[in-house]
């Protein structure tokens, strides 16, 4: 159990290196006056710093290290 917890940190950790954040559209209201409505797409970010990836792979590999077989 702690092996596979370890590796999907490591997995994780690395994703988070490669891609540093994503971006998704979401669809928001801008006047909603009875039957009229305007929306528009609205662009949002999301973003980790690359640090945090990397705690998380040398977690892994530390949980990976001292799990029991």
């Amino acid at each position: 159990m702690n092996k596979t917890v370890g590796i999907l940190l490591i997995v994780i950790g690395a994703v988070m290196l490669i891609w540093t954040g994503f971006t998704y559209t979401k669809k928001e209201k801008i006047v909603d006056a009875g039957p009229i409505q305007v929306s528009a797409d609205k662009e949002k970010t999301v973003n980790w710093p690359p640090y945090l990836g990397g705690l998380l792979v040398i977690g892994g590999i530390v949980v990976v290290a001292t799990a029991k077989k």
